[in-house]
C-alpha cells in the first residue's frame, strides 16, 4: 500500500494538530487504498523526519500550505532528501503545495457559516512569507476572493502587523472608508492558533463590529487539492515507472540479439 503524507507546519497551539487529524481522516475517506499519515515540520509531533524514517515504499508528501514559500521549497525538500539518504528503498516525492488549487470556494463558504453578509469589509488574514512570490500569490487569492464577493478585501499578513498592530488598524479603516458597516475576517489558515488569535485581539482593541469566520480546516474544497495532488503525482510517477521498465526490457532485448549474432555459424565463419 501506497502511502500520502500531509505535511503541516505544526503550532503549539493544540488545535492545529486536531484540525490536522481531520483533514487527514477526511481524506482517508477518499482514498480508502491509501494509507494516510500527517506529520509537522516544527513545534508538533510527529515530526516529518520520524515518520518518513518509519515508512518504506512508495510515500507521496503533500504539504498543507497556501504559500509556495521557505517550508515547501526548502526545509521540506531537505527533510525528504535526508530521509531517502538513510533509507535507499524509499521512494519520496513530493507535491505542489494545496494552496495550488484555490481556496476561495473554502473562504466563501466559511464566511457564510459566521453569517457575513453584504455590507462587510472582508479582512482576508494569512501567514506572511520571506518569498515574494509566495505573498503575491496569496494577495492574488484576495482579488480573487474580492471579485468573487463583488465586495472590498484587504490582506492582512498575521506575521507582520507592525507596532501595536498598525497594520490591523490600516486595514481595518481601508475597509470602513469604502463603506464597510463591519469587518468580516476571513483567515487563510488550515487551522485556528496564536497567529489567528493574535490578529482578533488587535481587532477586539478597536471596537469596530466584527465577525470572525472560521478556517480553511478540512472543507472539502481542501480535501479535494489533496487527493488531486496526489492523483497526479501518483499518475506521474506510475509513468515514469512504466517508461524504465520498458527502456529495460528494451535493453534487454537488444543485448540478447547482439550476444545472438556474435555466436551465430556466419559470425563464425566471418571471423
Amino acid at each position: 500500500m501506497s502511502t500520502l503524507l500531509l505535511a503541516a507546519h505544526g503550532s503549539r497551539d493544540p488545535r492545529f494538530a486536531e484540525t490536522a487529524r481531520r483533514v487527514a481522516d477526511a481524506v482517508r475517506r477518499e482514498l480508502p487504498a491509501v494509507r494516510v499519515e500527517v506529520a509537522y515540520l516544527d513545534l508538533t509531533e510527529p515530526l516529518i523526519a520520524d515518520v518518513l524514517a518509519d515508512l518504506d515504499g512508495d510515500v507521496v508528501v503533500v504539504p498543507l500550505l497556501f504559500g509556495d514559500g521557505f517550508h515547501s521549497k526548502v526545509d521540506l525538500p531537505a527533510l525528504i532528501d535526508a530521509a531517502i539518504a538513510a533509507a535507499p528503498s524509499l521512494t519520496v516525492t513530493q507535491t505542489p503545495i494545496v494552496g495550488r488549487y484555490s481556496p476561495v470556494p473554502a473562504l466563501i463558504d466559511r464566511l457564510a457559516e459566521a453569517g457575513a453578509g453584504p455590507g462587510d469589509g472582508i479582512l482576508m488574514t494569512a501567514v506572511g512569507s520571506s518569498d515574494r512570490g509566495s505573498d503575491a500569490s496569496t494577495a492574488e487569492r484576495g482579488r480573487e476572493l474580492s471579485g468573487a464577493l463583488g465586495r472590498p478585501v484587504r490582506t492582512l499578513f498575521a506575521t507582520r502587523l507592525g507596532p501595536r498592530g498598525a497594520a490591523v488598524r490600516a486595514a481595518v479603516d481601508d475597509l470602513l472608508a469604502a463603506g464597510a458597516q463591519r469587518i468580516a475576517v476571513s483567515p487563510l489558515f488550515l487551522s485556528a492558533g496564536l497567529l489567528s488569535d493574535r490578529v482578533e485581539e488587535h481587532l477586539d482593541a478597536l471596537g469596530v463590529p466584527l465577525v470572525v469566520a472560521g478556517p480553511v480546516a478540512d472543507h472539502p474544497a481542501l480535501v479535494r487539492a489533496v487527493v488531486r495532488l496526489h492523483r497526479a503525482e501518483s499518475i506521474r510517477a506510475e509513468t515514469i515507472r512504466a517508461e524504465t521498465i520498458r527502456a529495460e526490457t528494451i535493453g534487454a532485448e537488444s543485448i540478447g540479439a547482439a550476444s545472438i549474432r556474435a555466436e551465430s555459424p556466419q559470425a563464425a565463419t566471418a571471423q
